[in-house]
């Protein structure tokens, strides 16, 4: 049995060390069995230049999460109470899906969300290669992940996409239920760093080999905890690859405070914070992403063309 097989009979696979026997129903947090639960396979042209290209990325959406970020853009099937007709559970479904799109000359393969799924995912990626399918795997995770499960996965994963989301852990338990959050994100991104280390390496083509990128999405009014969390970063390392993004949108779970989408004055400020820290290398949003990027995965195709 792989050693991601049996951390699912008591599952620590992320901080939530829940705990739980999976394989025979048993549910954490998450509320995922062993087998998987995805919500979308899609084509998606709205990720970092390197990562989209052209053609764009082959995304494997999995349903629910080990977060509750009460403004997700992907909450239709992030809310762990959810469980829809059209979401597949099936492996070999799974792989005809994401073959059919990388038939289309697509070699990049990103899965979304992928902490309390990281078994599957792998057993994805092994189906996947027994067919010939060498695509390059990126793991976009919302961070909340632990060195330990990072260690197994080293071999499939080629970039990393880590969101950093928060520095204040009032701020973490407030939004997202996750108390301690930057403290296991940093180690999560220190493990990144340590297997890919802080050089992201592109081919001739434009597309990411290996590496890490760094997201970080700004909230309205909570500039303060931005900046706080980029000279965190600039500690590890500047040379760091970001992604700093301003495409928050509200969601009608959105608490009050950040009920609106952020301003110029407040991009323009963390920007200038992340130019004043010595970051050259990585991506800013224009503010009128926050329209652009919004799915709806009752479609099936989620984003906008």
């Amino acid at each position: 049995m792989h050693e991601l097989d049996i951390a699912l009979t008591r599952c620590n696979l992320c901080p939530r060390q829940c705990g739980v026997n999976r394989t025979i129903g048993e549910l954490g947090y998450c509320n995922t069995n062993s087998n998987p639960l995805v919500a979308s396979i899609t084509i998606h042209h709205g990720e970092e230049p390197v990562l989209s290209g052209s053609k764009g990325i082959c995304n494997v959406f999995f349903a629910h999460c080990n977060l509750r970020c009460s403004y997700c853009q992907n909450h239709q099937i992030s809310c762990n109470t959810k469980l829809w007709d059209k979401w597949i559970d099936n492996y070999d479904i799974i792989i005809r899906k994401i073959t059919d799109i990388l038939d289309q000359g697509i070699g990049m393969l990103g899965f979304v969300s992928p902490s309390h799924q990281v078994p599957q995912m792998v057993k994805i990626i092994e189906m996947l290669n027994q067919q010939g399918y060498k695509p390059r795997v990126v793991y976009n995770t919302n961070s909340y992940d632990t060195p330990a499960t990072l260690r197994m996965i080293s071999d499939y994963v080629d970039v990393y996409l880590p969101d950093l989301k928060y520095f204040d852990n009032h701020i973490a338990a407030k939004y997202s239920d996750a108390q301690n959050y930057y403290k296991f994100a940093r180690e999560a991104i220190r493990e990144m760093i340590w297997q890919k280390g802080t050089t992201l390496t592109i081919d001739d083509a434009g597309l990411a080999e290996n590496g890490v990128i760094v997201r970080h999405l700004i909230l309205p009014g909570h500039t303060k905890d931005s900046i706080t969390l980029l000279q965190e970063l600039s500690e590890i390392s500047n040379n760091i690859t970001i992604s700093l993004m301003s495409q928050y949108h509200p969601t009608s779970s959105s608490p009050n405070e950040i009920g609106r989408s952020i301003s110029k004055k407040e991009y323009d400020t963390v920007v200038h914070a992340m130019d004043s820290l010595g970051f050259y290398k990585g991506w800013i949003q224009n503010l009128d992403s926050n329209g652009y990027y919004l799915p709806n995965f009752d479609e099936n195709k989620p984003f906008k063309e």
